[in-house]
């Protein structure tokens, strides 16, 4: 078998060719060159034939009908190695007064700058033909609303923020969308229109030292540039693109589009064609034809077929070529070939392609293992580089950053309160949060104590009453959370302690089929991911029965765990059974597993309501004498008459929509048995640590790499824009979830639909129908016999629908944030680019909180972003699932940050474990001054300062936050990091912030030493521990620093010692 063959040297081949050498020969002339007779999966072949023959300073351009053939065509040209193309995206529907969306604004900036900068090298532009007609600046235009930053070169920053402010740009606090600027002494942080990332300019005097990416939710650098691009606004429209195609590029036309461009490939002869049919440039669909995967009796009689194909190809002297995506796949093919010489006389080539096809006039076939293993038939699509950059964590903590006057926070020794504002104390001068209590009493609290102070959030939407200041009521409620804790955290680790001590299974260490089966995942795993499977897979092998839970948003991989566990499972010799909710549920997951497990010899049945006597009678024998290997169902499976001859793994889906007495027949049926629970509630990242003593959990926060932000426009209700996103959803084979929260008005509102898009398939679902009858609407709709699902909410929340990715709502005003958030994550899921839109109406009635709400999503369009308020919400609504009544009770009484702080030390201190305690010792020393205010009066010989100064980080809620991030530091390692941290934002440290950390790494080292207080009075060091001084030979231990920066130092090293 010939490894690693060019995929070049089979373009050359085919180029070669009589036929195609003579139509090739026609690009650059007058001459148009047409490809006929081509099958699809042959296009983008013949578009990278046609840019690999003309000379590399030619720019391309590749017309497409329309967007799914637009990425279907970009991704394979890749595979066909064509490099350094352009995706140019649709620009958005706009009419009226819409709101574009600035994730693809910033896409499609940046593709045109660097079309209009003209880049040295080749260029293929891949686009629609209705781009060709879209409205852009012409390429003076936009190369002038354009500059180049170097590392090195000199700019004074005053000049650039001026240039920033003059071109629209919004001067902030802190950078965290487009078309924003910060300055900090010598850091300048700007986010230019076109990027992914905003970028850090750091100052030597005028002279740019460096130029750093930073990431808009840690604001930490991550990435060291030589130079910047940045494009400061969008120049107005001049001219459309197809006024930017010069002379000299070569224009491709693919198939169904109406234009006719120098190279034209079509799958039918042209009209103008007269006489006898030319087929010599004919390239066919690969004569295996298409089948679904998961039978694995086809498989065999597919492999025969194709066995036979190739060995008439190869004796005809034919080429043969066939693509694996990676080095798992090609090895599984060289097993099942072992006997059959023929096959692997192959040549192996590496790439993903969908489909495969075979020239004639080129005696060529090329192959792909999908075909002819029946997975994955769909193009995976374009992979946009910028997710693949990083991945972000789905969720961002609610911190004081969020903090807003008026905003409940709760302070750790005196209770809920409502924030104010924060003003400058008239006593000392120094900066206070101000925060009201019962009563009209104020609580004026130092920054340098923000780390008492957290945002209040409860459960639901109830207010709580505020606390009175000086109340016992407050320490009662506080008391009585940490008893409940206390107890929940007892229960939870006698659950634990009962399964460690249980006896169970241990499955086998993977196998070479296991290794085989993970490495033909089509997709690239994210890290949480890979942990969670880690994890699973090391309880499966120990003895003590499993009891895991994956909890992660839908769509972030949670099924690829439970695959791999049930295939882990199966291959150890054992059966596994996946439960879940609803019959569409597991409808999906059949065909899921069905399709991934496809290679290999195992029986997966499904068992439910949909199920026929004769099918049910025959997956009961099965499961009963061990022929079963995988049962899905609902809980149907928990019935008396199913009897599971080996039951190795149970996989339980989306539990807490299981009822109560369901919950307990799992306990009684699966005792020993190891199990997988997954939940596509999200919880919060706090409970997830605090939880994680007690409970084996792997939380997946990560979005799978090629997730694209949905495009979210806010504009009035316009049935002109709802008919044309339907339109260019069904257009590109693409289904449409409408939301209409009216069941009363839903059939009328049908209608209206109907007669815009008159041949869209329509269905509707709401919560008012029968269960059975909404079953079969969801159903319908998952197997894609319905382009519409109009529905009053989306019914099922763990259901996963790839091909729908045009979510509309009408009303939106009347969803709440987080609801929006769940609903618009419904869409967007297959690596294509999604679209939601929210349409209010048209009349000024919707209250102004509610228009507030609409427009919040459009600043948090990015993905994992989550709307940091509203991914909140819905988490604690997973934590209240989580946790249950009674402890959802004490959330509310103390706030969730408190309890889950509690929660964490209840447990830790239950299993023993010391983690680093909170640097809690005193530190009084007369040398010192922690005051801004007061340091300005003081001699700089006898004293020195220890504050984050209002010139390094000059914005008040931003060095709230730093000192909250400074007492939650609790090693010296985790102190110097939040000074690399603070550099890198802020700049050089000055002096007064090294004396302040340095003052909080005594702290830490008095803490870690069980001294309470450190005390210095002039020469004289005073320890205390449990009350009593630390001596030295009776004495005092004394300091010989005569300087305050020796003393601080001196006292430091003492501390180290001790």
């Amino acid at each position: 078998m010939a490894e690693n063959a060019s995929i070049s040297s089979l373009l050359d081949r085919v180029a070669r060719t009589a036929p195609f050498h003579r139509e090739l020969a026609k690009l650059g002339t007058e001459e148009q060159a047409v490809f006929d007779h081509t099958a699809l999966p042959g296009v983008p072949f013949v578009a990278a034939l046609c840019i690999n023959s003309v000379p590399d300073t030619c720019r391309t351009w590749v017309v497409t009908p329309h967007l799914r053939a637009q990425e279907s065509v970009a991704s394979q040209l890749e595979t066909w190695g064509v490099h350094n193309i352009l995706f140019v995206p649709e620009k958005e529907v706009a009419l009226g007064e819409e709101i574009g969306d600035p994730e693809l604004t910033a896409e499609r900036l940046n593709v045109l700058h660097r079309i209009a900068s003209g880049q040295i090298g080749r260029q293929t532009v891949v686009l629609t033909e209705n781009s060709l007609n879209d409205e852009v600046p012409s390429t003076r235009g936009m190369q002038n609303q354009g500059m180049v930053l170097k590392a090195g070169e000199t700019r004074p920053p005053d000049e650039l923020e001026k240039l920033f402010t003059g071109a629209g740009f919004e001067g902030v606090p802190q950078v965290i969308s487009r078309g924003q600027w910060s300055r900090r002494g010598g850091i300048l942080d700007v986010f230019p229109l076109q990027s992914a990332n905003p970028v850090r300019l750091e100052f030597f005097d005028d002279e740019i030292e460096s130029i750093r990416e930073f990431d808009v939710d840690t604001q930490v650098s991550f990435r060291k540039v030589e130079h910047v691009n940045l494009v400061l606004q969008e120049a107005d429209a001049a001219e459309t693109l197809r006024d930017w195609i010069r002379p000299g590029d070569l224009v491709i036309t693919t198939p169904f589009c109406k234009e006719r461009g120098h190279a034209c490939i079509l799958t039918a002869p042209p009209e103008s064609a007269e006489g006898e049919e030319d087929f010599s440039l004919a390239i066919h669909d690969n004569p295996l034809g298409s089948f679904d995967a998961g039978d694995f009796v086809m498989q065999e009689m597919r492999r025969e077929l194709a066995e036979r194909q190739i060995r008439e190809w190869l004796d005809r002297k034919w080429n043969v070529s066939m693509f694996f995506p990676n080095q798992a796949e090609e090895e599984r093919f060289k097993d099942i070939c072992a006997g059959t010489p023929a096959l692997l006389s192959i040549t192996c080539l590496r790439g993903d392609l969908p489909g495969g096809f075979s020239i004639p006039g080129a005696k060529t076939a090329v192959l792909s293992s999908s075909e002819l293993f029946g997975r994955y038939q769909s193009a995976t699509a374009r992979r946009r580089a910028s997710r693949e950059d990083k991945a972000r964590k789905a969720r961002a903590q609610a911190s004081l950053k969020d903090i807003n006057p008026g905003d409940l926070v709760v302070h750790t020794s005196y209770g809920i309160g409502k924030f104010i504002n924060i003003s400058t104390s008239p006593d000392s001068g120094d900066e206070e949060m101000n925060i009201l209590y019962r009563d009209n009493t104020i609580l004026h609290v130092p920054l340098s104590q923000a780390h008492l102070v957290s945002r209040y959030i409860g459960l639901g939407s109830r207010t709580p009453e505020l606390n009175k200041l000086g109340d016992s009521k407050w320490q009662r409620a506080k008391k009585s959370a940490e008893r409940s804790v206390a107890d929940y955290a007892a229960q939870l680790l006698n659950v634990q302690a009962e399964r460690q001590t249980g006896k169970g299974y241990s499955h086998p260490p993977d196998s070479k089929w296991m290794w085989e089966f993970e490495s033909s995942f089509p997709f690239r795993e994210t890290p949480d991911q890979l942990r969670a499977i880690a994890q699973t897979k090391a309880d499966m092998e120990s003895t003590r029965p499993m009891d895991r839970l994956i909890c992660g948003d839908v769509g972030f991989g949670k099924t690829e765990v439970a695959i791999r566990a049930a295939f882990k499972c199966v291959t150890g010799g054992r059966q596994a059974a996946v439960l879940v909710p609803t019959t569409v549920l597991a409808e999906q997951h059949f065909r899921t597993f069905k399709s991934r497990m496809s290679e290999y010899p195992v029986r997966i049945e499904m068992l439910s309501r949909l199920n026929s006597a004769a099918e049910v009678k025959s997956t009961l024998e099965g499961l009963k004498n061990g022929s079963v290997d995988i049962v899905i169902g609902t809980h149907r499976l928990i019935s008396e008459d199913v009897s599971i001859k080996n039951l190795g793994l149970v996989v339980i889906d989306e539990e807490q929509r299981f009822g109560v007495k369901h919950k307990e027949k799992f306990k009684e049926r699966f005792k020993g048995i190891d199990v997988l629970t997954l939940s596509a509630t999200p919880i919060p990242r706090t409970l997830y640590i605090a939880l994680m003593g007690a409970r084996d959990m792997s939380s997946i926060d990560t979005p799978p790499v090629n997730r694209q932000p949905v495009q979210t426009s806010v504009c009035p209700y316009d049935e002109r824009i709802m008919k044309k996103a339907m339109e260019r959803e069904l257009e590109r084979g693409g289904q449409i979830f409408l939301l209409h929260n009216r069941v009363k008005t839903i059939e009328l509102f049908r209608d209206r639909i109907q007669a815009l898009v008159p041949k869209a398939r329509i269905v509707i679902g709401h919560g008012q129908m029968p269960k059975d009858e909404l079953e079969k609407v969801m159903s319908s709709f998952v197997r894609g016999e319905a382009d519409i699902l109009l529905a009053t909410t989306i019914i099922e929340s763990g259901i996963d629908i790839p091909n729908a990715n045009t979510i509309i709502i009408d009303r939106a005003d009347r969803f709440g944030l987080a609801d929006l958030y769940q609903l618009r994550g419904r869409v967007g899921r297959s690596g294509h680019r999604a679209y939601a839109y929210l349409m209010l109406p048209r009349s000024s009635s919707t209250t102004e909180d509610a228009r507030k709400r609409v427009s919040a999503i459009k600043q948090y369009t990015e993905l994992g972003s989550g709307f940091k308020i509203a991914m909140r919400d819905l988490e604690i609504r997973g934590a209240g699932n989580l946790l249950g009544t009674q402890q959802s009770g004490h959330i509310a009484a103390i706030g969730f940050d408190l309890y889950c702080q509690l929660l964490q030390q209840s447990i830790s201190h239950m299993q023993g474990k010391h983690s680093a305690p909170r640097a809690d010792a005193a530190l009084r020393a007369d040398f010192i001054v922690n005051s801004e205010t007061q340091f300005a009066t003081k001699s700089r010989k006898e004293y020195l300062g220890a504050f984050i100064p209002r010139n390094y980080i000059s914005d008040a809620p931003l060095r709230i936050a730093a000192y909250k991030d400074l007492a939650g530091a609790r090693t010296i390692k985790e102190t110097d990091a939040l000074l690399r941290t603070w550099e890198d934002r802020f700049g050089p440290a000055p002096e007064t912030v090294h004396h302040l950390l340095a003052t909080h790494k005594i702290k830490i080292l008095a803490t870690m030493a069980n001294i309470s207080m450190v005390e210095v009075s002039g020469q004289r060091l005073m320890l205390t521990r449990n009350g009593d001084f630390i001596l030295l030979s009776n004495k005092f231990p004394r300091l010989v620093g005569i300087t305050p920066a020796e003393k601080l130092q001196e006292t430091l090293e003492m501390l180290k010692k001790i």
